[in-house]
């Protein structure tokens, strides 16, 4: 592939729906995960048709917008998108197939339940299936890298994914509140480790990521 700019000078467009729109594809999907690199919970994927006809304004890469702008844009994005689709894949299935296989799998449910189905996808550098041209029956898509921060519909797509794992991370506080997930979100943050550490591993935890693994060793008090 070829390489890109640094993106944090990206610029959030519709250049690559437009080229989908001028090749005869009226409804663009763009697709993306959330939550990959965390250590607890589910990995979350959103597909989102926008429709151009009702752009929204401040769409950009969810990592870049404040919780309160991204929770705003959410539920702009929700009722003037043609449609969207949020998934989850668990932990104990992000465990059995590895990360990235996960990651793929929550993008292409969450493509697949759309309806009606998108003609034509965006990615952020991800391979759905073999193929990916225009003749393919699952529909044709392309892979940009850091597409979150290049493509109008892929951060839409970021906006949700991060919202609705956001979302399951305060959820999940309420049940496993030691581990402060309300605030690190998953992540392994040294308060995240710290709580590892002293209190092993919770149900929640992803088995097959390091630390989790070095503490999920008999001794902890979930297996005392």
């Amino acid at each position: 592939m070829p390489r890109t700019r640094n993106p944090k000078k990206l610029q959030c467009t519709w250049q690559y729906e437009k080229q989908a729109y001028g090749r005869g594809y009226q409804r663009v999907a763009g697709c993306d995960e959330a939550g990959r690199g965390a250590l607890i919970g589910p990995l979350y994927a959103a597909a989102v048709i926008l429709d151009p006809a009702m752009p929204i304004a401040g769409i950009d890469d969810s990592k870049k917008l404040s919780p309160r702008l991204r929770l705003e844009l959410a539920a702009e994005i929700r009722v003037h998108c043609i449609n969207f689709s949020v998934v989850a894949v668990s932990a104990k299935e992000v465990d059995a197939l590895n990360v990235y296989q996960a990651s793929r799998l929550a993008m292409i449910r969450a493509v697949q339940s759309l309806a009606p189905p998108a003609q034509f996808i965006l990615t952020d550098a991800m391979r759905l299936w073999p193929g990916g041209n225009a003749s393919d029956p699952l529909a044709p898509f392309l892979m940009l890298i850091h597409g979150d921060a290049r493509s109008v519909s892929i951060a839409a797509a970021s906006i949700l994914a991060k919202v609705a794992r956001d979302e399951a991370m305060q959820e999940l506080d309420r049940v496993y509140p030691q581990y402060g997930l309300a605030e690190n979100k998953g992540y392994g943050t040294e308060s995240h480790l710290r709580s590892l550490r002293q209190y092993g591993p919770c149900p929640e935890h992803r088995r097959s990521f390091e630390p989790v693994r070095a503490y999920s060793e008999p001794g902890f008090p979930e297996f005392a």
